[in-house]
């Protein structure tokens, strides 16, 4: 059995990944693979035609339960539909193993509560991919905020919008639980958004279902609301849509001396649907610029562009690696984990009674 105890640095960890879908060939095989120190020793999937075509030499096994079963599996990544997070990850926790799962964590805060518990119970890592964390655009927009320039902050819009008007005969977009929008895109935004600024007091969720033929929401809009603390008062919007031809702004900051505005999307996603891998001097460089204008006293203006920094979704594994081997913080801990399922949670509710919410 692995454990954060028998695992030094320069030992390689050996990595289970439990699905291949789409989330387990873009987002996490790629990924884990391009991390020194981190192993892809088998996938467990129904499709071993299709992982060995992508990794040949890797073993495959037929469920979950055979890959958790193995004892040379440290850390087990779950990349399933929805609604498989919670028993697998609990099950590989009860087998020995450290843990990923792909966002959302789970159905519900109860259950992400449980699975927080049962990892400090077996004294083993649990972690959320909360890969958004690592844009290039989302790290230059930090860097703006703590530059401080734009005074303080007062009101900021983030989006994903799309256009895909077909509505595809996959999981997320079916009336099962864990599907729809606010979980998939709103996990992403909403933990932005809490990085950034904390706690909102309160949540107002507004979901539609606008595309013929969609069987769950399609489209969400929710504002938060700082009343107190050291960013009040503040506004926050956070916006996905399917049926945006011509998107939006990716973020709209304005503060009170100044606004930054920053089009375009990072270049990570892409390359990874297209097969890319991570590395190279241009992986994770974003090349569309974000616009600063700074107003200062009597009117002075300062315009110009902003560098973007660097995104490296690898660097999410990195941790990961880090903190099993107890050399460094885990990046996404459950207690974020959990926190951020609440206020999901609270958002549908907000959606199903229609108005504003406090967590």
């Amino acid at each position: 059995m692995a454990s954060s105890a028998s695992l030094r640095p320069g030992t390689p960890i050996r990595v289970g990944l439990v699905g291949y879908g789409f989330a387990g060939q873009t987002f996490h095989a790629p990924v884990l693979s391009a991390a020194p120190g981190l192993v892809l020793a088998a996938v467990a999937s129904s499709q071993p035609q299709k992982v060995q075509a992508d990794w040949p030499g890797v073993l495959v096994e037929p469920d979950a339960a055979a890959l958790l079963a193995r004892p040379d599996i440290d850390l087990v990544v779950v990349a399933t539909p929805n609604a498989q997070h919670h028993p697998i990850a609990k099950a590989a926790l009860e087998a020995g193993k450290h843990v990923v799962v792909d966002k959302p964590f789970t159905l519900d805060a109860a259950q992400a509560r449980e699975l927080a518990a049962l990892a400090q119970q077996c004294n083993r890592v649990l972690s959320v991919y909360q890969n958004r964390r690592f844009d290039a655009d989302y790290r230059t927009l930090r860097d703006v905020l703590a530059s401080g320039q734009l005074g303080r902050p007062v009101y900021f819009e983030s989006h994903f919008d799309r256009f895909r008007p077909e509505v595809r005969e996959r999981w997320r977009e079916q009336a099962v639980p864990g599907a729809g929008l606010w979980v998939d895109l709103g996990a992403h935004l909403l933990d932005q958004a809490v990085q950034l600024f904390g706690t909102p007091d309160t949540l107002q969720l507004d979901t539609a279902v606008l595309r013929d033929g969609a069987q769950v929401e399609d489209h969400f809009h929710a504002l938060l609301r700082y009343e107190a603390g050291p960013h009040a008062p503040l506004r926050v919007v956070l916006h996905a849509t399917t049926l945006a031809a011509h998107a939006a702004p990716r973020y709209i900051l304005h503060g009170t001396r100044g606004s930054y505005v920053k089009h375009g999307v990072d270049p990570q996603e892409d390359a990874l649907r297209a097969g890319g891998r991570p590395g190279g001097d241009d992986w994770g460089v974003d090349p569309v610029l974000g616009e600063l204008k700074v107003v200062a006293i009597e009117n002075w203006v300062r315009e110009g562009t902003v560098p973007n920094r660097r995104g490296n979704y690898v660097d999410y594994y990195a941790a990961v690696r880090d903190a099993i081997l107890g050399v460094g913080p885990n990046p996404v801990p459950p207690e974020e984990a959990v926190a951020l399922m609440e206020l999901l949670d609270l958002g549908a509710r907000s959606a199903r009674d229609g108005r504003a919410l406090a967590p």
